[in-house]
């Protein structure tokens, strides 16, 4: 979930392969020399690059996780003074469906290898995505100030599984465009945080 328009380095190239040929085949299904062929260079000279396969996944998954965190941030900065609380939860979903979307082998991956990573890299991951689901609570909670605080996380989390299941919706090509998977998505989140909203106004 980048917006850079400059060149990847062959650094970012290289996990960006090595995330698709992960969440295909597998951590261990994959070779070192196979990511390096991907990239255009010897196994040997990914070496350069990094230590092992051990060293990508876990920049993979604490680097995403920190992408995801550091996003959510810039965003709310950049609506600082906005009076709406609606249109920052709007804009923590539009960011978290541009990684669902854009970044399909990193959820994957995290589904299937995160405990892979030594212990001090999964901490990090974790800490990591506490703080960014904690961002999120705030937001829902100032959207829907009824709902509660473990409400809300329950929430959080359901919505941010909902938007992960981007892997299991086909090919690229069968889904019925970005654009319009986006907006999808974006309702469905939304009328998701309104369900918790109504089902507390039920409750009481």
């Amino acid at each position: 979930m980048t917006t850079r328009t400059d060149a990847p380095t062959r650094r970012e190239q290289i996990l960006k392969e090595a995330a698709r040929l992960f969440a295909e085949r597998g951590f261990h299904g994959v070779g070192v020399d196979e990511i390096g062929a991907a990239v255009g260079i010897s196994g040997p000279g990914l070496y350069r690059h990094f230590p092992g396969k051990d060293a990508m996944l876990a920049e993979l998954l604490v680097g995403i996780s920190g992408q995801l965190l550091t996003g959510a941030k810039r965003r709310l900065a950049e609506a600082e003074g906005v009076t709406s609380a609606e249109v920052l939860l709007d804009s923590l979903i539009e960011g978290h469906i541009d990684f669902a979307l854009d970044d399909r082998p990193l959820i994957t991956l995290h589904d299937r290898e995160l405990d892979r990573l030594r212990d001090s890299d999964r901490k990090l991951v974790r800490q990591l995505q506490r703080q960014y689901v904690e961002l999120w609570v705030e937001v829902v909670r100032m959207v829907y100030p009824g709902v509660a605080e473990p409400m809300a996380r329950s929430a959080v989390h359901s919505v941010f599984g909902l938007l992960n299941s981007t892997p299991h919706l086909g090919r690229p090509g069968a889904l019925p465009g970005r654009a319009a998977t986006a907006e999808l998505l974006h309702r469905m989140a939304r009328g998701a945080f309104g369900a918790a909203a109504v089902a507390v106004a039920v409750a009481d």
